[in-house]
């Protein structure tokens, strides 16, 4: 298929009544503003708390180690790996671990696939993980700032915190159209407002700025090796949101993404976070919330509102950013069928997934009840974001070696770097097993053991059809003109493979012994870009006696409906009466196979407890009929039963 560079949702030139309405590359970047850091905007709320965390010391020499060490991730973490050199890596534009995989998938060939795939899918699902825990830890020390203000408020901030994330993932099926356009100037109000107060406090003791010296870092290191180990899972907070940046790139493209980062967000967090490290200095108890000890008593309370919003803010964009995957991975292949409600007819990618809703909404009420305080989360937030980070260092090297065609001479060293700092962050949180590291280590094994599973079980029962289908051609060469008789109308069944006869097609030549004058097998396939441009939308083919395939081709990002692939059939001449067709739907029910017929071979490669699982989802999928927007009054389901 050639190259397609043109992308829907770069938005230099969008629709009229579009959420942004974006005319030029200053509206761009206050858009993306709103959406992207809104993660990585929130972590001096909670980073710096937890670097010294567990008694550590507050003295000199550690908090200028510790500001150092935040200054020099923001610059080689999100800057140089992710702002610099994986925006370059884009698959037609998109970004993000899924973008990421099919790029490594698509240079490495068949032969390093599986890993590849694995790889990604294990990054995916620590980044449902980051999407549990975010909400919880952001919400949760945005609300423990009442607690500076008057510590009598202490025992309302788990039931305050709970309420403002119930209310925010209640009001997700309503989107984020209606609020999205207040998004950027209020993070762009945060941001101002944490770099003027971390400006204030600089003014104070300016010699904090000396800790932009590495050698700061390098001499904490040098003193005390294992602590400074130790201590890089807690500097990893200040970085958690660099993947946002990466993988909101199709919305708004990398030149605004990158302005907005170098020009106003890293400006403003640094100056937050010296603000805090020079507070220390002169006062080591505020590390008992530095943030929010920056300002004065009486704006302890407007900075917590502020707070809230942006954390809100903050968790809005990770929640889409898990409903953007979804959808991306049930159109790979990866996930079962699921029902996703497009909020906004004028802005792409705005999407609903109820059932990812109530259990990121269920996962993160618990989350919350369980560890109670934000110190408490800071042990188990590390992990997921850093497993994810290690991913995207490993499937970028991959794509850049095989794909883009760097020398190695170039690629290896910088990638080494990234690497080393990687998995210096994942070691030090791994560390942290014990004190919560496990929950988005479970999380992530969970939801790679499911999407694991429904991949390999859909090409397993693939296989299985495939041995026991009849070639389509050869069926089509075997029809006479009397047998079987045909009826007026047009019949089109749902296929996933061309070349072989539908069993719904079987079935109902079986029931009803005859056939429709003009039978169509379609096929749905997702390709694995983005975008499938309406020109290259359709493939027709007429078979003869009235046969006819028909591929769809989706971009992973495409929103699959029949309907209008149908209309679109005019164009090259092949209409559709609507009153005269019928689709004809296969519903297969899948049940376990006895053990004494299970064949020994197939027993090592899809273990029984994985048969169970990927029964268990398959039989409870979304409907075709839904999920490809078939008109359910022209449809006939055939029902049957396979053995696995």
């Amino acid at each position: 298929m050639p190259a397609d560079r043109t992308h829907p949702l770069h938005l230099e030139t969008p629709a009229r009544g579009s959420v942004f309405q974006l005319s030029a590359g200053s509206n761009l970047t206050l858009a993306a503003l709103g959406v992207v850091y809104g993660d990585i905007g929130t972590s001096p709320l909670y980073a710096i708390r937890q670097c010294f965390a567990h008694g550590a010391s507050v003295d000199e020499p550690r908090v200028f180690g510790v500001l150092s060490m935040i200054a020099w991730a923001l610059m080689l973490v999100v800057t140089l790996k992710y702002v610099i050199v994986l925006m370059r890596a884009d698959n037609r534009g998109e970004g993000g671990i899924l973008a990421l995989t099919v790029l490594a998938l698509r240079a490495a060939g068949p032969r390093r696939s599986r890993w590849i795939l694995a790889a990604g899918l294990f990054g995916l699902a620590l980044f449902f993980g980051d999407g549990v825990l975010t909400p919880s830890i952001s919400v949760l020390s945005a609300v423990e700032g009442l607690k500076v203000a008057t510590p009598a408020l202490e025992p309302y901030v788990l039931p305050l915190t709970l309420a403002v994330l119930i209310v925010l993932f209640v009001l997700q099926r309503h989107g984020t159209g209606r609020v999205g356009g207040f998004f950027g100037p209020i993070i762009i109000l945060w941001f101002g407002t944490i770099g003027l107060v971390g400006l204030a406090e600089i003014t104070q003791n300016p010699t904090i700025l000396k800790a932009l010296n590495p050698v700061y870092a390098i001499g904490l290191i040098v003193a005390d090796p294992w602590q400074s180990f130790v201590l890089l899972g807690s500097v990893v907070l200040a970085v958690t949101g660099a993947e946002a940046l990466y993988a909101d790139m199709g919305h708004f493209g990398p030149a605004p993404i990158r302005r907005g980062w170098l020009r106003f967000v890293f400006p403003a967090l640094l100056l937050n976070y010296f603000g805090q490290g020079a507070l220390l200095l002169a006062s080591p108890a505020a590390i008992e919330n530095p943030f929010f000890r920056l300002v004065p008593d009486w704006a302890v309370y407007p900075l917590v509102g502020l707070a809230s919003i942006a954390t809100v803010i903050a968790s809005q964009a990770v929640i889409s950013g898990a409903f953007s995957l979804t959808r991306q991975a049930v159109q790979l292949g990866y996930l079962p069928r699921m029902h996703v409600r497009h909020t906004s007819e004028q802005t792409i990618g705005q999407v609903y997934v109820p059932g990812m809703n109530w259990l990121l909404l269920v996962a993160v009420v618990v989350t919350v009840l369980g560890f109670r305080s934000s110190n408490a989360l800071g042990g188990a937030y590390g992990v997921a974001v850093t497993g994810t980070m290690t991913v995207d260092t490993l499937l970028a090297f991959t794509f850049f070696w095989l794909a883009a065609n760097w020398p190695l001479w170039q690629l290896v060293p910088v990638f080494a770097l990234f690497l080393a700092v990687d998995l210096s962050f994942f070691g030090a949180n791994l560390l942290k097993i014990d004190e919560g590291g496990w929950f988005p280590l479970t999380i992530g094994g969970v939801l790679f053991t499911v999407m694991l599973t429904w991949w390999r079980g859909r090409r397993l029962l693939a296989e299985l059809r495939a041995r026991d289908a009849l070639p389509l051609r050869e069926f089509v060469e075997r029809l006479t003109p009397e047998r079987p008789g045909r009826v007026p109308g047009t019949a089109i069944f749902m296929s996933r493979d061309l070349n072989r006869v539908p069993v719904a097609l079987l079935h109902a030549l079986k029931h009803y012994k005859v056939l429709h004058e003009r039978v169509v097998v379609m096929q749905v396939d997702t390709q694995d870009v983005p975008h499938v441009p309406d020109e290259q939308r359709l493939e027709i083919r007429e078979l003869g006696k009235g046969f006819f395939t028909i591929r769809v081709r989706y971009g992973f990002m495409d929103e699959p409906n029949v309907l209008r692939a149908l209309a679109q059939c005019r164009v090259g001449g092949f209409r559709f009466n609507l009153m005269e067709t019928s689709f004809i739907i296969g519903r297969e029910k899948l049940r376990l196979r006895p053990r004494v017929l299970r064949p020994r071979v197939r027993r090592a490669r899809f273990w029984r407890w994985r048969d169970v699982l990927f029964i268990l989802m398959s039989n409870n999928t979304l409907d075709a009929t839904e999920f490809f927007r078939i008109p359910p009054n022209r449809v006939i389901e055939v029902g049957g039963q396979v053995e696995i």
